[in-house]
C-alpha cells in the first residue's frame, strides 16, 4: 500500500468497519439459508462488495441522501439501522417499517436518509438527480449518492439521470459498483468502451475510478467526490471495480455462467474483508482470537433478531388500505369491505392466524 494514500481513519473507525463487514457477511449467510429453507421469499447477498458499502458510508455525512439499488445494506447498517429492522423487513412482519409491502432486502428508512429501494432497475437514478437539485435549491451543505451497477448504466434512466444532473449542476455522486456481471451477462458483453467512468467526460462531469475491494481507496475517492459535489455544485461519476462473489440473487445460479475457480480467487485472495483484516493485523489492531470472538458475538445477535422476526405476526390486512390516502375514500373503503367479506367467506383458505388483528 502507498502510505501517502492512507486516510489515517484510526483504529476505532477501522475496527468498527471490519466488525460491521463481518456482521453483514454473517447476516447474509443466515438470511440466504432462510430463503433456501422457504422461510422468506427472496434474498440478495453482498459477498465481495463490502468495501463499496463501508468505504462510501464512512466518507459521507449521515444527512447525505442515499438512493440505493439493492446491494447496499452495509451503508444502512453503518448509519445505525438496527439488526432487528433488517430482519423485520425481510420477513415483512408487523414491525417492518414498510408494513410488509416490499420484497425482502428492499430497505428504506427516513430516519437514516435512506430512500426505500425499488426493484425496477435504474429507477432511483433520475430520482437521485431530482433530490440533488432540491438540495441545491435549498443551498444545503449535503449531497446525494446514487448506487447502481454497471448493468443499470445501460438503462435509459441512467442517461436521463446523468444528463439532468450535469446540465442542472446537481450535487450527486453516481456510484457505480462494477462487479463484473449484470445478472448472468459479463461486462464484456454489456458495453463497449472503457467501463462506466469513461462516460463522465461525455456528460461534462468529473470521473473517478477506484479499486472497489479496497475500503480505504473507496473512502478516499468518495470523500473527494463529495468535496467536488458540494464545493462546485456538480455531479461526479465514481466507478468502483469490484466483484460479485455470490449469486445475483436467490433466483440465480451463477455456476451456469462462470467457473468455480474464478469465484474462489475473488473470495479467498482479493476479498475486501481479507484485505482489511490484513491491514488491521499489520497495524497490531486485530488478532485471530478477537476475530473468532466477534464472529460468535455477531452470530448470536443475528440469530436473536432472526428468531424474533420469524415469530412476529404479519401486518393486519387493514394496512393494505389504511394509509393509501390521508383519509379513506369510498372506493378504498369498499375494496377493504369486499376483502374482509371474502376472508370471512373462505376462512380456511387463508392463514389469518398469522396476521395481526386490526383491532390490536
Amino acid at each position: 500500500m502507498d502510505e501517502t494514500q492512507d486516510p489515517q481513519l484510526g483504529k476505532d473507525t477501522l475496527v468498527s468497519v471490519y466488525k460491521q463487514m463481518l456482521l453483514l457477511n454473517t447476516m447474509d449467510k443466515i438470511l440466504y439459508e432462510s430463503q433456501r429453507q422457504g422461510r422468506i421469499s427472496f434474498y440478495m447477498t453482498c459477498y465481495g462488495e463490502e468495501a463499496t458499502h463501508f468505504g462510501t458510508a464512512t466518507a459521507l455525512d449521515n444527512k447525505d441522501i442515499v438512493f440505493a439499488q439493492y446491494r447496499e445494506a452495509g451503508v444502512l447498517m453503518w448509519r445505525g439501522f438496527p439488526l432487528t429492522q433488517f430482519m423485520h423487513q425481510c420477513y415483512g412482519n408487523e414491525h417492518d417499517l414498510g408494513l410488509g409491502r416490499q420484497m425482502p432486502v428492499h430497505y428504506g428508512s427516513k430516519e437514516h436518509n435512506f430512500v426505500t429501494i425499488s426493484s425496477t432497475l435504474a429507477t432511483q437514478m433520475p430520482q437521485a438527480s431530482g433530490a440533488a437539485y432540491a438540495l441545491k435549491m435549498q443551498k444545503s451543505d449535503n449531497c446525494v449518492i446514487c448506487y447502481f451497477g454497471e448493468g443499470a448504466a445501460s438503462e435509459g434512466d441512467a442517461h436521463a439521470a446523468f444528463n439532468f444532473a450535469a446540465t442542472l449542476s446537481c450535487p450527486v455522486i453516481f456510484f457505480c459498483r462494477n462487479n463484473g456481471y449484470a445478472i448472468s451477462t459479463p461486462a464484456s458483453e454489456q458495453y463497449k468502451g472503457d467501463g462506466i467512468a469513461g462516460r463522465g467526460a461525455a456528460y461534462g462531469m468529473p470521473a473517478i475510478r477506484v479499486d472497489g475491494n479496497d475500503v480505504l481507496a473507496v473512502y478516499n475517492a468518495t470523500k473527494k467526490a463529495r468535496e467536488i459535489c458540494i464545493s462546485e455544485n456538480r455531479p461526479v461519476m465514481l466507478e468502483a471495480m469490484t466483484y460479485r462473489v455470490g449469486h445475483h440473487s436467490t433466483s440465480d445460479d451463477s455456476s451456469a455462467y462462470r467457473s468455480a475457480n474464478e469465484v474462489k480467487y475473488w473470495k479467498d485472495i482479493d476479498s475486501p474483508i481479507n484485505r482489511l483484516r490484513s491491514y488491521l493485523e499489520n497495524q497490531g489492531w486485530w488478532s485471530e482470537g478477537e476475530n473468532e470472538e466477534w464472529k460468535a458475538h455477531a452470530l448470536k445477535n443475528i440469530m436473536t433478531s432472526f428468531e424474533g422476526a420469524e415469530k412476529a405476526l404479519k401486518p393486519a390486512v387493514e394496512v393494505l388500505f389504511s394509509d393509501v390516502y390521508a383519509e379513506w375514500t369510498p372506493r378504498i373503503r369498499k375494496q377493504y369491505e369486499d376483502c374482509m367479506k371474502h376472508l370471512e367467506k373462505y376462512p380456511n383458505e387463508y392463514p389469518i392466524g398469522q396476521y395481526k388483528n386490526a383491532s390490536n
